[in-house]
C-alpha cells in the first residue's frame, strides 16, 4: 500500500515538471549579462530605473536572464547592456582618422557613440566619454538614430562624463 502511495503522489510532481518545463520560454530572446565592477553595476541600476518604457516606438521586452544590467525593447530586440567592457575599436587610431569602414564616432543628444557595423548587418552602439560603457545592439534595418534618441536622456541621467575603466 506505501508502494501505491508513493507512486500517486510521484504523478502529480511529475506532471507539475512537465508542465513548468512546457511553460519555459526557449524561444526568449537571451542577452549575455556583462560582468563589472561593483561601482559601474551601480550606475548601470541607476540607468535601468530610468530607462524609457517605449524606444523607437516599441515597448519594453527584457531579455532573458533578467537583470538590471540588461533591457530591451520590442521584436526583434534593440538590446542594452550595461557595464559592458571598453571596445577595441573604441581606442583604435583608424576608427579616430574616418579610416574604418566597419566603424564610426559619433554623437546623439550629448552622449558619445561608437558605432560597430556587425557582419550580420546589425548595429552595435557603445557610449563613449561617460563612467560606465552602455551596449546597444540594433537589427539591420532598424531606424538607430532613433534608438540612440530615445535612450540619450536616460544615458545623460544615469552615468556620469568621464572615461570608464
Amino acid at each position: 500500500m506505501n508502494y501505491c502511495r508513493h507512486r500517486l503522489l510521484g504523478l502529480p510532481v511529475l506532471a507539475l515538471l512537465i508542465a513548468a518545463t512546457g511553460c519555459s520560454s526557449d524561444d526568449a530572446p537571451s542577452a549575455a549579462l556583462p560582468s563589472p565592477e561593483a561601482k559601474t553595476a551601480g550606475l548601470c541600476r541607476d540607468l535601468d530605473k530610468v530607462l524609457p518604457s517605449k524606444v523607437d516606438g516599441a515597448g519594453r521586452t527584457d531579455p532573458e536572464p533578467a537583470s538590471a544590467l540588461t533591457a530591451g525593447w520590442g521584436n526583434p530586440l534593440i538590446i542594452l547592456r550595461c557595464g559592458v567592457q571598453r571596445p577595441p575599436k573604441m581606442t583604435d587610431p583608424k576608427v579616430a582618422e574616418g579610416a574604418d569602414a566597419d566603424a564610426v564616432a559619433g554623437g546623439v543628444n550629448g552622449v558619445d557613440w561608437l558605432m560597430e557595423r556587425q557582419d550580420d548587418g546589425s548595429y552595435r552602439f557603445t557610449c563613449a566619454n561617460r563612467l560606465a560603457y552602455v551596449e546597444v545592439t540594433v537589427d539591420a534595418g532598424r531606424d538607430s538614430s532613433s534608438v540612440l534618441i530615445d535612450l540619450a536622456p536616460a544615458v545623460k541621467k544615469a552615468i556620469p562624463e568621464g572615461i570608464a575603466l
